[in-house]
C-alpha cells in the first residue's frame, strides 16, 4: 500500500470513528423499531421490512402477529391466505413463500428455534447477509457483521467510507473501518438517525 492510499484509510478510518461516536452518544442503546414478541416474529418483521418501511410493517404485523407467534404457526399458514394477510407489503408472494418455507425448515432443522449463526440463517429462504445479521444483532447480541441497508448506504456513500453498490461489499468496507465492539451501534444508529 503506498503512502496515498495509508493516508486515505486513515482519514476513512477517523472520519467512521467519529461517525461511531456520535451515535453511540444519540443512540446509546439501539433497537429495532420493529414490533415483536417472539424470537421467529422478529425474524419475520426482518424478511418483510426489505423494500418497505418499519412503519408500514409494524401495521401490518400489529394484526399478522395476533395469529402467528411461533414458527410451527407460520409452517402451518396456507400460502393463499397468508398473501392476503401480507398483501399490503412489497413484494408479498415472494416472502409469503420465504416465511413459510423458513418457518418449515426452523421446525424440521432448528427445533423451533432461530438459529443464532450467521451461516445457519442465511441458508433459510430470503435470508441473506444483512438480514441474518439484524437478527442476530437484536435477538442475540451478536454482532458478527454490519447490517447494510439503503440508510447506512447512503451515509457511507456520503461520508465516503465505501465507493461500493453492493450491500454487502459495503458492509465489508465498514467492518474494516470500525472496531467489532462498536458494529453494534452502526445500524440502528445510523436507521434512527436517518428518520
Amino acid at each position: 500500500m503506498t503512502t496515498l492510499q495509508n493516508s486515505a484509510r486513515s482519514k476513512k478510518s477517523a472520519r467512521a470513528r467519529a461517525i461511531v461516536r456520535a451515535l453511540k452518544k444519540a443512540y446509546p442503546h439501539p433497537k429495532s423499531e420493529l414490533r415483536y414478541r417472539t424470537q421467529f416474529q422478529f425474524a419475520v418483521a426482518v424478511l418483510l421490512s426489505a423494500q418497505c418501511t418499519d412503519k408500514a410493517v409494524n401495521k401490518t404485523t400489529a394484526v399478522l402477529f395476533k395469529t402467528y407467534a411461533t414458527p410451527a404457526d407460520f409452517a402451518k399458514a396456507k400460502p393463499a391466505v397468508f398473501e392476503k394477510e401480507i398483501s399490503s407489503i412489497a413484494f408479498f408472494r415472494n416472502k409469503t413463500k420465504a416465511i413459510i418455507t423458513a418457518a418449515q425448515r426452523i421446525v424440521a432443522d432448528h427445533k423451533g428455534r432461530v438459529p443464532k449463526t450467521e451461516k445457519e440463517l442465511v441458508a433459510l429462504p430470503g435470508i441473506g447477509y444483512k438480514t441474518a445479521h439484524v437478527i442476530l444483532g437484536e435477538l442475540f447480541d451478536r454482532w458478527e457483521g454490519i447490517p447494510t441497508d439503503t440508510h447506512v448506504k447512503r451515509f457511507a456513500k456520503r461520508f465516503a467510507l465505501s465507493d461500493e453498490n453492493d450491500l454487502e461489499k459495503i458492509s465489508k468496507d465498514l467492518e474494516a473501518l470500525i472496531p467489532k465492539k462498536d458494529w453494534k451501534y452502526v445500524n440502528n444508529g445510523l436507521v434512527l438517525y436517518g428518520r
